[in-house]
């Protein structure tokens, strides 16, 4: 054997062994170039529906092939990368995702394609990080004492109530979340069974299994979630999970589709236009979302700072705008990866907090709109006055005033009144 073949043969079997695989967004350009990557819509053909014809299924491909050629045409035209594309009907549009050359000016193309009268319109791809950070293991659940999480199980438990979780990936088949979770879809790379942390440990804390000797209990375990992966991890990098403006779309889309009714949204970073239409068509429908506060930043960040959503800080973090309410986010045990359990705190886990308190009040006035669903949540009276322990989430409050009757402590109470003379 030639000392040629020796060598390849010591480098296959090193690679077959040690060889990394690829990052979660390579094989789909996500991570690739970010500050180059372009987001193009192209129209949809405008609907013309018959009463007898079911077109949910099929509608979107209309026209499909038709787009992907103009898409195709367009990136010919100004040196751009086709990378992906993705049917958001929610809007009326495909997205396509476009990288621009290394010499290009991504400013000067985007003139070119917005002016383009072949593009609905067009934008760059923004990055968003999950917002938290994990603290050494210390046993305590926050909403067993503060929020009396028992007596609210008594009244509600978000059943019938659909909650997307968009995040990273999340351990469905957890000890604590074996079957909670209804569905999972990774809108990242296409990998399945993606187990992530930040994903599971938002979902431990809004849909734990209760009574089941292991763990924790969730916020509102009755109702049905949906895992949307559309951030990914960066192991040994910061920050340790991302997700862009393409994936975080597509999730959107999807609990479009699937008529969700709350949406949690635990990132945080620049505002988006593509996020802000789709986030204006969710609320539009009734949908409530919820979103993290960044504390770096001060108006919260995209999305706690849109209009309509609401925006979740860390109760007894640091002093923000009277917008933003606050719920537990300190030291909160909850789920991880591998079947175990650890503490976690940050914003992120106070707005899960908060999305798992909207799922027992949507359970309990399906109906509740936006504004109504904050006054129950705090009151414009409270939130007049401006200070932090005023806009610190009464969950026994917020479900007595939806339930109309006493939720926590009842009988104690009761006790109390009668012993007074």
């Amino acid at each position: 054997m030639s000392q040629q073949v020796k060598s390849l043969l010591v480098l296959l079997v090193l690679c077959v062994a040690g060889c990394a695989p690829l990052r979660p967004g390579q094989d789909t350009g996500y991570d690739i170039s970010p500050d180059r990557q372009l987001l193009v819509m192209l129209r949809m053909p405008a609907p013309h529906f018959r009463p007898d014809v079911n077109y949910a299924a099929s509608y979107p491909q209309v026209g499909k092939d038709a787009r992907r050629r103009i898409a195709e045409s367009i990136a010919s035209q100004y040196g751009l990368k086709l990378i992906d594309a993705w049917p958001m009907p929610a809007l009326g549009v495909d997205c396509f995702v476009m990288e621009a050359p290394a010499q290009a000016s991504v400013p000067r193309l985007l003139e070119q394609l917005t002016a383009d009268a072949r593009v609905e319109s067009a934008q760059s791809v923004n990055r968003f990080n999950v917002l938290g950070y994990n603290d050494p293991l210390y046993p305590v659940q926050p909403s067993a004492t503060a929020w009396h999480l028992s007596d609210l199980h008594k009244v509600a438990t978000g059943k019938r109530v659909r909650v997307a979780i968009v995040d990273t990936g999340v351990e469905a088949d957890h000890p604590d979340l074996i079957g909670q979770i209804a569905s999972t879809q990774n809108l990242v790379d296409g990998r399945r069974d993606v187990a992530e942390a930040h994903g599971t440990e938002v979902a431990g804390i809004i849909a734990a299994r209760p009574d089941n000797g292991l763990g924790i209990a969730g916020i509102a375990p009755g109702a049905t979630f949906f895992a949307l992966r559309a951030c990914w991890q960066n192991p040994g990098q910061a920050p340790q999970a991302m997700c862009s403006s393409f994936t975080l779309a597509k999730a959107l889309q999807s609990a479009l589709d699937d008529d969700e009714q709350v949406i949690n949204l635990s990132i945080g970073g620049p505002s988006d236009r593509l996020l802000a239409r789709l986030l204006d068509v969710a609320m539009s429908r009734g949908i409530t979302v919820v979103g993290a506060v960044d504390p770096k930043i001060g108006d919260g960040g995209f999305p706690a700072s849109y209009q309509g959503v609401l925006a979740i800080a860390e109760e007894g973090g640091q002093d923000s705008p009277a917008a933003f309410l606050m719920a537990p986010g300190r030291d909160v045990p909850t789920t991880l990866p591998g079947g175990k359990w650890g503490i976690v705190s940050g914003s992120s886990f106070a707005a899960a907090h908060v999305t798992g308190l909207v799922a027992l009040l949507r359970e309990l006035s399906p109906g509740l709109q936006a504004q109504q669903l904050r006054d129950v949540l705090a009151p414009q009276t409270l939130l007049t006055l401006a200070t932090d322990h005023s806009r610190i989430v009464d969950a026994c409050a917020a479900v007595a005033r939806t339930a109309g009757a006493c939720a926590c402590t009842c009988s104690t109470a009761r006790s109390a009144q009668a012993q007074e003379p």
